[in-house]
């Protein structure tokens, strides 16, 4: 399907859901993003409300719950926050293959509950086409829960999630994907909020100097760092600073991974 038959196969479907209030599962990223734009679009005509709604949770950077709610804001939806402690009512402090799943399910139900609150009768994620041919065991959970995925079901790929963005003047149709911190970890690691934090500090540190993709993959006392491959002279120059502020969190070796970066690099050997 074409990208302009995509675009307009969205837009009737989003006029459908918006017949009703809609609540969106919002992180602030491009998908969700575009998912809430498309939504107050049609809602400015039916008269219902949009709301975008924010689980924050221990295992996203701080820094997402500020960036959110100034896109939201920029939208023009109805901002919300649902604090949630996953690591342990997700049963997932140690890290498991099927994090992803029950995590999901954890905070989808909380997400159901709150649209409930608010008189929302649709609720809608943001899951696109790509994620469907890699290892997302949370999709289960999203489709046990009924939740809609409009650009999944369309076919929109990350790359037309991003194109549509811009044409819509969305600030985030450029910015890096966040997935959640507990994927910088190996399955069966315990995972602590102390770890993540550290994780968080470290990509933010590099981040700074301007790459784009930094994932830092934690093996015990190494930390392993994900940069796109084209950046890697760029690391080198600032290979001193990089190492002195990681071996102050407390790593004892810091290694530069030479495929470059890579999503779900902690999958490889992942049955999908």
């Amino acid at each position: 399907m074409k990208f302009e038959d995509k675009v307009q196969r969205i837009k009737k479907q989003m006029k459908q859901y918006a017949a009703e209030n809609v609540a969106v599962a919002f992180s602030g990223g491009v998908d969700s993003s575009l998912l809430v734009k498309l939504a107050a679009e049609e809602a400015e005509n039916s008269g219902k409300k949009v709301y975008a709604i924010l689980m924050h949770t221990m295992l996203h950077p701080v820094k997402e719950v500020r960036d959110a709610k100034a896109v939201a804001e920029e939208i023009g939806a109805e901002f919300r926050v649902i604090r949630i402690d996953e690591l342990e009512g997700a049963d997932i402090s140690d890290n498991p293959v099927d994090r992803c799943y029950r995590c999901k399910k954890y905070l989808f139900l909380q997400m159901l509950q709150e649209a409930e609150n608010l008189g929302a009768a649709v609720v809608l994620e943001g899951t696109n086409e790509d994620d469907l041919h890699v290892y997302r065991p949370g999709l289960r959970a999203i489709r046990e829960l009924g939740i809609q995925s409009p650009l999944a079901d369309v076919g929109f790929t990350k790359e037309e999630v991003r194109k549509l963005a811009e044409e819509l003047g969305i600030s985030t149709s450029n910015k890096p994907s966040m997935p959640c911190l507990a994927t910088r970890f190996p399955y069966g690691t315990r995972l602590s909020y102390e770890a993540m934090r550290k994780v968080e500090q470290g990509e933010r540190f590099i981040r700074e100097k301007g790459f784009y993709n930094v994932r830092l993959r934690v093996h015990g006392n190494i930390a392993r760092v994900e940069v796109n491959a084209d950046e890697f002279g760029k690391l080198m120059e600032y290979r001193e600073e990089i190492v002195l502020f990681l071996k102050s969190l407390g790593y004892d070796y810091i290694t530069l991974d030479l495929e470059g970066f890579r999503s779900g690099s902690m999958d490889i050997h992942i049955q999908k």
